[in-house]
């Protein structure tokens, strides 16, 4: 036995099959004012061509741009970080005047341990350098060389890379060997090659001191630190024999947290303070405010280069909507004849704007995927740099791509929809 459906239940059935048809209809329109703009398109294949070309370089540029930006800014980043991941430094500045209290000023390796004791849990590590100069035997004539005291905490805390050999240990410090480490341009210098240095005998301050190690900057701070190209590393417990008076020119400290830079570096300056009588002024800062500069710049320079980017899509919008005048203007008798057989102002409208559309994201795709390949191919050359691809640029060129045939197309699409039938199959 069937039941007969009610009157909201046919009402429903014929509203829905109504939205299936309009769909259908809707997806049909669609399709052949598609097919009407290819055609169109490759009717004027030059001209498509060069209209199209302006779009692909836009896209590629805002790729492109964004690419660079975000590859520049890290590499920036990179290197600051490469000074010393977290990195706190403390320097003695200025006291009173007497010879005896500047002695006493200045920062002591009983500071250093104070600051270990104080915020073993809050720190990775902390150390502190002597520095002086010395003279050293080269092609056979003595020249000046940097000489830097320090402990088996150093290499860790400045981010040190080891060329070959081994890094100053704690047996070395405590046993005050007599060894010493060469940078790598003196080790070079001196014995051709950083392999070859490992095991010489060197002499410095009438002593002997058997190379065990050569190293380089991991990120190259050009003479600003206490590393030189021709430095000589060598245990701060031996270094401190041969200085007038005991003092830490620099203590490094590297924070666990990023996050714990700031109040460690308020904290360690009162240590400091603290230890030392009143009045004197110890500079302890950190590489916090440097990143922040340098993403400042960063942010600055990516929202001009985008800007650039825009305009020149602009540009390429606006010679889409000259084109699409043009060639309304060109079809003005085809697009009477078609109003003239039925079409409506509406479907010569979604033709036109159709046209602007298909041409404008043609050109945004292949740009994509120009902006793409670019960056993509710097891989098969070097694994030394990493270009990065932000997926965000993606979007948003394709999406710029999409508004441009829009907003830039409509205008032309507007007009020719307007036409009189009448007057444009009178057009010449």
């Amino acid at each position: 036995m069937e039941i007969e459906p009610g009157p909201h239940e046919r009402e429903g059935a014929d509203r829905s099959r109504a939205v299936l048809q309009g769909s259908v209809r809707g997806l049909m329109y669609f399709g052949e004012s598609l097919r009407f703009s290819l055609q169109a398109l490759r009717a004027n294949k030059f001209r498509t061509f060069l209209t199209g070309l302006g779009l692909v370089i836009g896209n590629a540029s805002v790729i492109l741009v964004v690419t660079i930006s975000i590859t520049s800014r890290d590499y920036i980043l990179d290197q600051i970080r490469g000074v010393g991941s977290n990195l706190i430094y403390a320097q003695y500045t200025a006291g009173t005047n007497t010879a005896t209290s500047v002695d006493a000023d200045f920062i002591k390796r009983a500071d250093v341990d104070a600051v270990r004791r104080q915020f073993g849990g809050r720190i990775a590590a902390a150390t502190g350098v002597m520095n002086n100069g010395g003279r050293l035997l080269i092609n056979g004539k003595e020249q000046d060389v940097s000489v830097v005291g320090a402990d088996e905490y150093y290499p860790t805390v400045r981010n040190m890379v080891l060329l070959s050999g081994h890094f100053i240990d704690e047996s070395d410090v405590k046993s005050r060997q007599h060894v010493v480490m060469l940078t790598e341009k003196l080790a070079v210098r001196l014995y051709g090659d950083v392999q070859s240095a490992v095991g010489r005998v060197i002499k410095l301050y009438g002593l002997q001191f058997t190379v065990v190690g050569t190293f380089k900057e991991r990120t190259s701070t050009f003479g600003i630190s206490e590393i030189t190209n021709e430095t000589v590393l060598m245990p701060i417990t031996v270094i401190k024999y041969v200085m007038p008076v005991e003092r830490i020119d620099s203590m490094y400290v590297q924070a666990r947290e990023a996050s714990d830079v700031q109040p460690l570096t308020a904290a360690i300056k009162e240590v400091l303070e603290r230890r030392h009588r009143s009045g004197v002024r110890y500079d302890v800062e950190n590489l916090t405010a440097i990143l922040e500069a340098a993403q400042r710049i960063a942010l600055v320079m990516t929202i001009v280069l985008i800007l650039v980017s825009a305009i020149a899509l602009i540009i390429s919008g606006i010679g889409i909507m000259n084109i699409m005048l043009v060639t309304v203007t060109e079809r003005t008798r085809e697009i009477g004849l078609r109003m003239a057989v039925g079409a409506s102002r509406h479907a010569v409208l979604e033709q036109f704007l159709t046209e602007s559309v298909t041409l404008s994201m043609a050109g945004g795709v292949i740009g994509i995927l120009v902006g793409i390949s670019i960056p993509l191919s710097v891989r098969f050359f070097t694994d030394a740099i990493r270009v990065p691809i932000s997926v965000t640029s993606v979007f948003v060129a394709f999406g710029v791509s999409l508004a441009v045939g829009v907003i830039f197309g409509m205008l032309p699409a507007n007009r020719a929809s307007q036409l009189n039938p009448t007057e444009a199959l009178r057009y010449e």
